[in-house]
This record gives structure tokens, sequence and C-alpha cells, in this order.
């Protein structure tokens, strides 16, 4: 990894990651630069993310949607990309989303996860994310499976979405803006590993719950006005 000035930033919400951090930010792809959002971490999370030569970001307001704004709000690169930072998810597959991005072949590109392992995905954390799949192809015709963690785009644009949500429909509210402005959003088959620690949104049924439900209020909104088109390279 390298602390080099970089035009693709990666956005990591973080808390209570120590023992996930360095598997993580290993494989974070070389030249990129690494935003770990401590979102409130009692356990050392920030020191070791400094220590590996990641920038830290520190957001005191909780919330997954708090620490991924914070995140995008932090960065400068050209393209942001966005990767739980639980060692569920390798980083170093964002590679070819970026490359997708760069190309202008879509405006948004999305991970669908892919269990790998015993326990990758908790039986009532897949249900609550089918149910919202479905729920997302009704409200915006996107043919999408998953609301993973995993993306890129435009920081640009992602910033011109104005996203509101600051709780767990923070990436269902990207999604929902980004189609209702006529983004290109596509989906690619990403392994889903076990996770490191216990989860913070989904690991129980109540988290779950309460993550559909904030999503559930995402879906129930009117369609921003005006949303914005993404502004593509002139060829």
């Amino acid at each position: 990894m390298t602390t080099t000035p970089s035009d693709i930033d990666v956005v990591l919400p973080c808390l209570n990651e120590a023992e996930a951090l360095p598997w993580v930010l290993a494989r974070i792809p070389a030249g990129w630069r690494a935003l770990v959002v401590d979102n409130g971490s009692t356990d050392g999370s920030a020191d070791i993310a400094r220590a590996l030569g990641a920038t830290v970001v520190h957001e005191p307001r909780r919330g997954f949607g708090a620490a991924c704004h914070a995140g995008l709000t932090a960065a400068t690169g050209d393209i942001v990309c966005f990767c739980d930072c639980d060692a569920s998810l390798d980083p170093s597959l964002l590679e070819a989303f970026v490359r997708e991005v760069r190309r202008d072949a879509a405006d948004l590109v999305l991970g669908r996860r892919r269990p790998r392992g015993r326990g990758a995905w908790p039986v009532h954390a897949l249900a609550g994310n089918l149910v919202l799949a479905r729920m997302l192809r009704r409200r915006t015709g996107l043919r999408l499976h998953d609301l993973g963690p995993l993306r890129a785009a435009r920081r640009e644009a992602l910033l011109g979405l104005g996203l509101t949500d600051r709780r767990s429909g923070y990436p269902l509210q990207m999604v929902v803006r980004a189609a209702d402005a006529g983004w290109r959003v596509t989906e690619h088959d990403v392994p889903y590993l076990p996770r490191a620690g216990a989860s913070k949104v989904t690991g129980t049924w109540r988290g779950t719950w309460q993550a559909v439900r904030d999503m559930g209020r995402v879906l129930s909104e009117p369609p921003a006005p005006h949303a914005p088109a993404v502004r593509r390279p002139v060829r």
C-alpha cells in the first residue's frame, strides 16, 4: 500500500475492526489511497490503520451511512470505491470495477456477494437482502440481486446525488438516486467470506430488521427533484 497522491480512494467504514484491518489494507491496490473512517472504535483500529499507511478520518456520529459519507467527502480522487472493513470482501477486486468506470462502460459498479465458507452470510441477513433487492427492482427497474458494499463510481457524480441517509440505508439510497438520475449500474459476482469479528449491522435478527426498516424508508422516498446526470468524459 502507498500513501502517495492517487486518483482513486477506497472508503473503509470502520468500527472496531482491529483484527481485520491488516488483511484488508494489504489488499488495497498499489497507488490507491485507503481512507479508514473510524466511527468510534475502542480497540485501537485507528492507530493500526495509521501505522499500516492508511489515511484515518474520524466520524463521531455513529452510523454506517455517516461513516461512508464522511469518507466520500474526505476523498479527493476522481474515482471513489467503497468496501467493508471486516475482511468479508477483498478490495483488490475493485480494480476491475474501476476499469469499467474509467472506460465509461458504467457509472456505478456493484459487487454481488457470493458466499464462500460456512457462516459467510447468516440466514437472516440473506433473507433481508433478498427482500430489499426485490423491492429495489420494483422501485427502479434495475435488475440487481444484491446491495453489496463493494462498489465504485466517480466522486463528483456521487456527491451530486445529495445523499442524506446516515444509517444503514445509505448504500440503497445511492443506488436509488443513481437509478433516478439515469446512471448505468452494473453488477458483478464477488466472493463473500466469513467476516472477522461480530457484525455491527446484520449480525442479529434485530440488526437485520433495523437495516430493513432503514432501507424501507429510503425506498418510500419520492424521486429526488432534478436528479443529476453523470458528467461523462468528452471523447
